[in-house]
């Protein structure tokens, strides 16, 4: 067993906003408005920190607008995003369901603020997302060796007990504190519903000492109305969600921060910024 963490530095109040742009699955001639050049996705960071986003989850795209984990182009990614915000930069260690383990590997070379560690398998839609358990301890320690602060992907609940187990293993993350991400609505994942969350979050190992929630597609509203009033956090973006409303599409991520925003504030909650996210998380100084 690991000892608990610190309690939260923020106020009980705090809200941590997440934006998550790209993605790997959505296709831009499909989508022209998704950010998947250096300089589109800049601007959607841009425009999401105004809109009180305070980390951003990237995955990039080549010249082609296809999803790649070339680490030259993560290293000018992570530069650029740097030099522009202040937000918390978390470079995603997924990529797209085809990305070789080793690729994934080497996404922390660019020495982003954080990462995604997903903690297990998953069925995606109609492929399968593998992250094998030698993988994910691989992926753990090297996190905690480069100073990188991992945040945990739960797509279900067997991902749930396996952080405990990885915890029991491992111990405790660089920076000492434990951030998860409830990823709901996934097909083949957890339904994106107010009882698969109440269950998720009700298994969570003691050592947890923030949690968001992401809700895909259909279920971005009831996910994030069930995470603040349960005192998580919430992530949104065009990864994750494409319609703002039934038959109207997205026209950017900020519209996506700004209604979680206005959400989080119905709920008296007040968004931090990438200073305060980086407390919250344990991120080491830049």
């Amino acid at each position: 067993m690991t000892a608990a963490p610190d309690p939260s530095p923020l106020p009980r109040n705090a809200l941590l906003v997440t934006v998550a742009p790209t993605g790997a699955e959505t296709a831009k001639d499909d989508v022209p408005q998704l950010p998947t050049t250096l300089e589109e996705l800049v601007g959607a960071a841009k425009a999401c920190e105004a809109a009180g986003a305070a980390m951003v989850h990237v995955h990039i795209r080549d010249d082609a607008h296809r999803p790649t984990l070339d680490l030259g182009r993560l290293t000018e990614t992570v530069a650029a995003l740097r030099e522009s915000t202040d937000l918390v930069v978390q470079l995603s260690t997924g990529g797209s369901v085809h990305d070789p383990l080793e690729d994934r590997l080497r996404v922390l070379d660019a020495a982003p603020d954080s990462c995604s560690l997903t903690m297990g398998t998953v069925n995606f839609g109609d492929e399968v997302f593998l992250n094998p358990w030698p993988f994910v301890r691989e992926l753990y320690r090297l996190s905690r060796e480069r100073q990188v602060v991992p945040e945990f992907e739960l797509f279900d609940l067997g991902q749930v007990a396996a952080l405990r187990r990885l915890l029991d293993a491992e111990g405790l993350p660089y920076g000492g504190r434990v951030h998860c991400d409830l990823v709901m609505g996934v097909p083949g994942g957890m339904p994106g519903t107010p009882p698969a969350l109440v269950a998720a979050v009700g298994m969570l190992p003691p050592e947890v000492t923030s949690w968001s929630a992401t809700g895909v597609g259909r279920s971005t509203l009831p996910v994030a109305l069930g995470a603040l009033s349960m005192g998580g956090h919430l992530r949104v973006g065009m990864e994750d969600v494409l319609s703002y409303a039934p038959g109207v599409p997205v026209t950017s991520n900020a519209q996506l921060v700004e209604r979680a925003v206005a959400l989080g504030r119905l709920a008296q909650r007040e968004p931090v910024d990438g200073a305060g996210a980086a407390a919250l998380l344990g991120v080491r100084p830049r």
